[in-house]
């Protein structure tokens, strides 16, 4: 997942006052729509009269604006106070906050060549204000007196934004000395060049490692539907051949599972893995990282820790790197050997059909596992997408749990407009019938979008802005030729449930302050609503409901369910496996100081000895991702923070078991954790809050690989 405004330095909004638009900001007779607020519901953003070009002069103008206002912060002769400091700051930022969540969902959901030109400009302008907010001394100076003598006597919101405003500060570096400023000032700067660099390549990168196909004959194996969905994909794309193969984010590609051809696997796995390690000299990431991970261990340097995982697990739930290592440890010594079984179970299953010299290689995998499972448990995806179209598994699987959990209700909106016509928008209603937020899917790929799956924010919720939330998710399905359902497999299902997680996070926030609500929680916690949201999935009501054919509308026959389910959990050691070994790669970088980050032609080299050093070098289970297309950790906001998704996991197994056990689909349940943890956003310490709504001291990480399947 992508938050906004992970551009800032620190951390948090650094937001602006409402002011009308100049003449400056108008072209003839036409006033930018970025810099009036929107009359459509909620303040959603007017895609009809947003232009493209609109974007660069909205965004100058709210930075004009933003200095403004903390300047007139600054030269408050009045002593500091909550009100003229903390809030005043708070509330310097709606017109930045307003234009910028528009801009940078376009950059990565619909990033057009002007967009992309746009956020060039766009980045640098950002980053430099970033730092002048966070190296501001007078700004500081009165932000310290209110927290040295005003905090003591704060309550609820005023008092944790208070905590989060002096702290962010803090962590950017506010009590250095001027040399050390400076550098830091240097070094946000060229960090922020670098992922500009890294937003453009990998993309770049990614669409060029399609693998084209002459034949249909080379697709034996995959369905009328997937086929179709190849040509399509290749007509997309400059129709180089008939077919082609589009290569998404992570490290193994879906597709192999049902691919007969052995060389069209290899060629379709070693693109994926190879596009953007330089084999191909136009796309070559590791110039990028190595710089990226030596400006980090700097960086923490500079403010007093011995690494940059330390500097960032400091304000996780996980508290420090000793932690975070103990967890993976313990995690890697249980799944080992259930992997090493898994392996040798697939190749000699292989073997039975392929000769006793054959050696299973990674794009064997999936082939030969989806095999297996079709005999021993007599299932394929193929049997069961039918029963999972797209539509239905949000309406009346996403949306229908969200009713019967928590009383939301949703009416889609044709009537606001989108950035693609791909897009959906709905409104969403509390169970009392009022109006609580808008929400927009937009779940199809397409070249101008990045890969993965994430959820963000037009609006953010705010009780001080009067501002109700306006939520996306952005997923990277197949979407079927016309007049065709657009089907997914039961991993899109849960991603989709996942992603969901993300945006109840966002919809049912009720926070006064912008800078605190919704997901803006510790890293290692903001993945605990969506993981958790995903057991929904398999509650047999909410399945039933949505696992309907999408011809017939007939729901799953009961056996096919049950094999189905059964299958959930066939060889899940993979999953887990490559899930920690990127967890560990991204420690990795991050763990060492800027004299012992690799040469660029080292990196390589590197990731296989740190993988070799904590024992997960495998060539079966690579990881989820490699160094040279880790989005997460080098384009987006999770260096040092990839072992959330497995921390966070533990913490949403306890939080479902809580629900199944005092009642899945409870509205009192539904309810209590609504109060106590989700629409809470970052109010309150989030182990407080978990303690709060379970009862539990502690999380118990006991029964989390037993919910793994393993």
């Amino acid at each position: 997942m992508r938050l906004n405004r992970s551009f800032l330095t620190l951390g948090l909004a650094a937001a602006l006052l409402q002011a009308p638009a100049p003449a400056s900001a108008q072209s003839a007779g036409r006033q930018n729509p970025l810099l009036q607020k929107s009359s459509l519901p909620f303040g959603a953003p007017d895609f009809n009269k947003i232009q493209e070009s609109d974007y660069l002069p909205a965004i100058e103008e709210a930075i004009k604006i933003q200095r403004a206002n903390i300047q007139k912060i600054v030269d408050n002769k009045k002593k500091p106070t909550f009100a003229n400091t903390i809030l005043a700051y708070e509330e310097s930022g709606v017109v930045l906050d307003r234009v910028t969540s528009v801009f940078f969902g376009l950059t990565s959901a619909h990033k057009t060549p002007v967009i992309a030109e746009t956020e060039k400009k766009v980045s640098p302008m950002m980053t430099d204000l970033s730092n002048e907010i966070s190296f501001n001394k007078k700004l500081f100076e009165r932000v310290k007196y209110v927290y040295d003598n005003e905090y003591a006597k704060l309550k609820g919101e005023d008092k944790r934004l208070t905590e989060i405003v002096y702290k962010g500060f803090v962590r950017s570096g506010a009590l250095l000395p001027t040399d050390k400023m400076e550098r830091m000032k240097q070094i946000n700067s060229r960090i922020s060049d670098l992922q500009q660099q890294w937003g453009d390549l990998l993309p770049d990168a990614t669409n060029n490692a399609v693998v084209w196909v002459k034949s249909k004959e080379e697709l034996a194996g995959l369905s009328e539907a997937d086929i179709a969905q190849c040509k399509n994909d290749a007509q997309s794309r400059g129709a180089k051949a008939p077919y082609c193969i589009v290569i998404i984010n992570t490290t193994q590609q879906p597709i192999l599972a049902n691919l007969a051809n052995r060389d069209l696997r290899r060629r379709v796995y070693e693109a994926s893995i190879h596009r953007a390690d330089g084999t191909n000299p136009k796309f070559n990431t590791f110039p990028i990282v190595v710089e990226i991970a030596k400006l980090r261990a700097e960086k923490a340097k500079i403010m007093g820790y011995d690494t940059y995982a330390d500097f960032a697990l400091e304000r996780t739930t996980a508290k420090n790197v000793k932690n975070v290592d103990h967890f993976l440890t313990q995690l890697i010594s249980e799944y080992a050997p259930k992997a090493d079984a898994e392996t040798r179970a697939i190749e000699q299953y292989a073997q039975r059909t392929e000769g006793k010299d054959f050696r299973l290689q990674p794009y064997d995998r999936f082939y030969y596992s989806a095999k297996m499972k079709k005999e021993m448990l007599n299932i394929t995806d193929d049997e069961v997408k039918p029963y999972f179209n797209v539509d239905s598994v949000q309406i009346n699987g996403v949306f229908y749990a969200a009713n019967r959990a928590y009383g939301l209700t949703f009416k889609q909106r044709k009537d606001i407009p989108t950035y693609h016509p791909d897009m959906k928008v709905f409104e969403v209603f509390d169970r009392n019938g009022k109006a609580i937020a808008l929400f927009y899917s937009d779940f199809f790929r397409r070249p101008t979008k990045r890969g993965g799956a994430w959820m963000s924010s037009f609006a953010k919720q705010s009780r001080q802005r009067h501002q109700l939330p306006v939520i996306y998710n952005v997923c990277n399905n197949a979407k079927a030729p016309e007049g065709q359902p657009s089907l997914l497999t039961w991993d899109e299902v849960c991603t989709m449930f996942h992603e969901f997680g993300h945006a109840l996070h966002g919809i049912l926030s009720n926070c006064q302050y912008d800078a605190l609500s919704g997901t803006a929680v510790p890293r290692d916690f903001v993945e605990m609503p969506s993981q958790f949201n995903e057991s929904f999935a398999q509650i047999p009501e909410v399945f039933d409901h949505f696992a309907r054919h999408a011809v017939t509308g007939q729901p799953m026959p009961a056996a096919l369910k049950e094999r189905m389910l059964k299958s959930i959990n066939f060889q899940t050691a993979y999953a887990l496996g490559e899930n920690l070994a990127a967890t560990c790669l991204d420690l990795a970088w991050h763990k060492i100081s800027a004299e012992e980050v690799p040469s660029v032609y080292m990196a390589g080299a590197f990731e296989k000895e740190q993988l070799h050093n904590v024992g997960l070098l495998n060539t079966q289970i690579p990881p989820r991702y490699i160094t040279s297309y880790f989005n997460h950790v080098w384009g987006g906001g999770y260096a040092a923070g990839y072992y959330s998704y497995l921390w966070t996991e533990v913490l949403a197994v306890n939080i479902a078991d809580y629900f199944a056990k005092h009642g899945a689909l409870d509205p009192a349940v539904g309810q209590s954790f609504r109060d106590k943890i989700i629409s809470r956003g970052n109010t309150k310490d989030p182990m407080e809050m978990f303690t709060d709504f379970t009862g539990m001291k502690q999380p118990d990480a006991s029964t989390f690989l037993k919910a793994r399947g393993l």
